[in-house]
């Protein structure tokens, strides 16, 4: 049985954490003892976040970063490491996305998505894992997207840049499994979070709700149940793997879920 305070003295950073999914992973591995470092551009979001923890009983705080600013990153990086040393989870979670036409999209659009979806993952991947190592002990877990495994309409720069993060994620687990640190992603459906909700609107729910066979969103708490077991002990030996938290979606094929209520075709009888 897993032990409920089993990330006890333990340090773990998730980006984009101030809302949503990231909070959601946030408050959960508070719950089991880390000390959860709430990462997020909106400061303000991120302290009110810290403090909703830390009113529940768990330990956290928050760091103000712009994930675009490569920079920024490297030197808030420096600050936490200082502080704590090592960290001992991370989980990936920022990300931005926009919908339009594929040849629509800008350079600057097209830079700014890769730089906060898969560069700063990579940043972060990078600085993290020497304690890591040095510990024989380590979790990584990048959340991607159904969009990183099949092309969607509109999603040239958000799809590429899961799909790289789904492959930088093997890339990083192959090369440091021989130290105990495992390196997973997770490739969530339609999540019910504000985000999605803005992006697409509620008038058109139905139109991707239609194309998941268990015909609803995602919540949050089912995407940060699958990031807590990639972290705990029971899945020590599960490393460059990619799950579906997505309701069917990626299994679906040609999913019509009104195919068995047209009548069967008659064979046209031939002609004499």
């Amino acid at each position: 049985m897993d032990n409920p305070k089993q990330h006890e003295g333990r340090v773990a950073l998730i980006t984009g954490a101030a809302s949503g999914i990231g909070l959601q992973i946030a408050r959960d591995l508070a719950q089991q003892g880390a000390t959860v470092c709430i990462v997020d551009r909106n400061g303000p979001a991120a302290e009110q976040a810290a403090e909703a923890i830390r009113s529940e009983g768990g330990q956290a705080l928050a760091l103000v970063l712009d994930l675009a600013d490569t920079e920024a990153v490297q030197h808030g990086m420096d600050g936490l490491l200082q502080r704590f040393l090592a960290i001992d989870i991370l989980v990936n979670n920022a990300g931005v996305v926009s919908t339009q036409p594929a040849t629509s999209v800008t350079l600057a659009q097209w830079n700014n998505t890769l730089a906060i979806n898969l560069t700063a993952p990579m940043v972060l991947t990078q600085r993290v894992l020497p304690a890591m190592q040095a510990r024989r002990w380590g979790r990584i877990v990048n959340i991607s997207s159904i969009s990183g495994v099949r092309a969607g309409t509109g999603r040239l720069a958000y799809g590429s840049s899961k799909a790289a993060l789904i492959a930088m994620t093997g890339q990083f687990a192959i090369e440091v499994a021989a130290h105990g640190v495992t390196v997973n992603a997770i490739a969530p459906g339609f999540v019910d979070t504000p985000m999605i909700r803005t992006l697409h609107g509620s008038s058109n729910a139905n139109t991707y709700l239609d194309v998941c066979p268990m015909h609803r969103f995602c919540s949050p708490q089912e995407v940060s149940a699958a990031v807590v077991f990639f972290c705990s002990e029971q899945a020590s030996f599960i490393t460059g793997q990619t799950l579906g938290v997505d309701g069917g979606y990626l299994a679906s094929g040609l999913f019509m879920p009104r195919l068995f209520e047209i009548p069967a075709a008659t064979p046209t009888a031939a002609a004499a």
